[in-house]
């Protein structure tokens, strides 16, 4: 499994050990011990869903990445299979990387991959009989899990939830490809 960072102790004097303050506000208003806390609430949500993840994957006998690709196929795929590019977006990695796992899970049943008829250099990816029927084994684990983890959020409150995250998604990638640029 991947290596995960240690979240650090919380602060609450707000005071760092060389004497200076780590929180209060900052030039837009922001508290940065509230921002640190939110952060490492972030790696820490991440870190748990990886290793669920990681225990879904392995109950298929693939990767937690493989798992990924058959999740982002089965939430796009419409009918017509969807390309190595629009997974490698959805999942932030490199297309190439897609690809090769892509071809593993060909290989061991869970996916087809065909040539575009539109595009010839475009290859479309679907779930096989075998993958759908092998996840559906898994929706119950995975229905247990969601209501066990949402189970204090109503839909209203998980919509407002949702909706902040992706905005918080949208300027963390903006904000990446700035910080980017200036380095």
């Amino acid at each position: 499994m991947a290596n995960r960072p240690v979240s650090p102790k919380r602060v609450s004097s707000g005071r760092s050990a060389k004497g200076g303050s780590q929180g209060g506000a900052n030039a837009t208003g922001q508290n940065q011990d509230l921002v640190r806390e939110f952060i490492w609430d972030i790696v820490s949500i991440n870190t748990h869903f990886e290793e669920i993840r990681y225990m879904l994957a392995r109950m298929l006998g693939i990767s937690g990445p493989q798992w990924l690709i058959l999740m982002a196929i089965s939430d796009l795929d419409r009918g017509d299979g969807v390309s190595v590019r629009v997974v490698s977006e959805k999942l932030h990695v490199d297309p190439s990387f897609v690809t090769t796992q892509s071809k593993s899970l060909e290989k061991h049943g869970f996916m087809r991959r065909i040539t575009s008829v539109d595009d010839a250099r475009v290859v479309l990816m679907s779930l096989t009989d075998k993958a759908c029927k092998q996840i559906a084994s898994l929706s119950l684990h995975q229905e247990r899990l969601n209501e066990y983890i949402f189970s204090e959020l109503d839909d209203r409150a998980l919509e407002d939830i949702t909706g902040k995250l992706t905005v918080l998604k949208n300027r963390l990638e903006k904000a990446s490809l700035r910080f980017a640029a200036e380095i």
